[in-house]
């Protein structure tokens, strides 16, 4: 099953403060930013989905982006 960006982004966060600790050994560091990688990774590819899902198409029929800052 694959993460939401919800669930993904919550894993990185505490993979994130794991490492921030210095706790971990260097083996489990090396494991948790291999891990976080891939979570970020997974947060970048539904975000980019998510963009292409807002995008609107203007009135030549041209794809065009959805600003938030445009009115």
């Amino acid at each position: 099953m694959e993460l939401t960006y919800e669930q993904a982004y919550s894993k990185l966060e505490e993979i994130l403060n794991k490492l921030e600790t210095n706790t971990t050994s260097l083996d489990e560091s090396l494991k948790l930013y291999e891990e976080g990688i891939k979570l970020y990774a997974r947060c970048n590819k539904l975000l980019e989905g998510a963009k292409l899902k807002i995008s609107k198409f203007n009135e030549a029929q041209e794809l065009e982006d959805f600003d938030l800052e445009e009115e």
